[in-house]
């Protein structure tokens, strides 16, 4: 089962890396790989596609500078807009990427209206509403990609910590991608051995904390850009969920209709995806002080929306 079209808008790290991903699972049949730069979306999309004799997919990838190809594509992948550099917050980003994060909505909207957006772009939570916003989709239809990533990072540090395999390591982290977020360490396990049993609390809470700034230590590293290795991966993962209506329960950035006592705004929470996009979200059990810092999370969330409602 695949899509017949998925188009990833931005063809600079992150997004080059959803297309490779794409069409190497072949989870559809074409991937086009858009960007307004002139020349790159062709070429990483030409030389993708001189891979697949190697790697053994028959995806067809395509790269253009204009939304064209991208007419009845049945998912987007949004990665379009300026990374972080060092000394930089995702809410510095935030005038820019939302400018470029409507007009990508709009295009989307016009060519492909019944499309699925998995938003990719930084500041994640509030990129997500302007381009549900933007394109006048429902919920079920525009889901952020955060809370695969962050959980993915605080997995791999406990993999490190406890050396143990990555896949035995079950994780949930909920709230705003960035940090805000909000690591359950009460929903942390390895192959059902509660966390809280390996660790001390002290060692928990330097890896929660080292979760959230899991994105700043790349950014430190890179100097001059931000990750991408895994965010492609995450955002891949979502689409893979949605286009093979596989039914898994992923931690998203979802606009809250009065989930977890919130509402009118995007924030990570699990959710169930499959054909059509967001399923459901799934509420779970949060002690006193799990609520507290979710709802922290949100706040902020909400203060960079004013922020941006300010700039506008």
């Amino acid at each position: 089962m695949s899509a017949k079209k998925i188009t990833v808008v931005g063809a600079g790290h992150v997004g080059a890396t959803c297309s490779q991903l794409l069409a190497m699972k072949e989870l559809a049949r074409e991937v086009v790989l858009v960007d307004i730069a002139e020349g790159i979306p062709q070429g990483k999309g030409l030389d993708q596609w001189e891979s697949a004799p190697i790697e053994g997919f028959d995806t067809r990838v395509y790269g253009a500078d204009d939304y064209s190809l991208s007419e009845g594509s049945e998912l987007f992948i949004v990665t379009a807009g300026i990374a972080r550099k060092p000394g930089m917050s995702r809410d510095d980003l935030l005038r820019t990427n939302a400018g470029i994060v409507h007009s990508v909505s709009e295009e989307i909207k016009r060519v492909a209206p019944e499309a699925i957006v998995i938003m990719v772009s930084n500041p994640l939570d509030i990129m997500a509403q302007v381009a549900m916003e933007a394109t006048g989709f429902p919920r079920e239809r525009v889901i952020g990609m955060a809370g695969v990533l962050d959980t993915a990072r605080y997995r791999s540090f406990i993999a490190l910590e406890l050396d143990v395999s990555i896949e035995d390591i079950q994780a949930l982290v909920l709230g705003g991608h960035g940090d805000t977020m909000v690591p359950l360490a009460s929903y942390t396990s390895v192959s059902g051995i509660p966390l809280a049993q390996l660790l001390s609390q002290t060692r928990i809470d330097a890896l929660v904390e080292r979760t959230r700034k899991g994105g700043g230590e790349i950014v430190a590293h890179l100097k001059t850009g931000s990750a991408y290795y895994a965010p492609a991966a995450a955002a891949v993962q979502m689409a893979e969920a949605i286009v093979k209506n596989k039914r898994r329960i992923l931690p998203c950035a979802a606009w809250l209709q009065g989930e977890y006592g919130m509402e009118d705004l995007f924030l990570g929470v699990p959710c169930l995806l499959g054909e059509g996009g967001l399923r459901r979200i799934v509420e779970v059990e949060l002690s006193d002080a799990e609520r507290a810092a979710l709802e922290s999370s949100a706040a902020a969330v909400r203060s960079t929306i004013e922020a941006l409602k300010a700039l506008t």
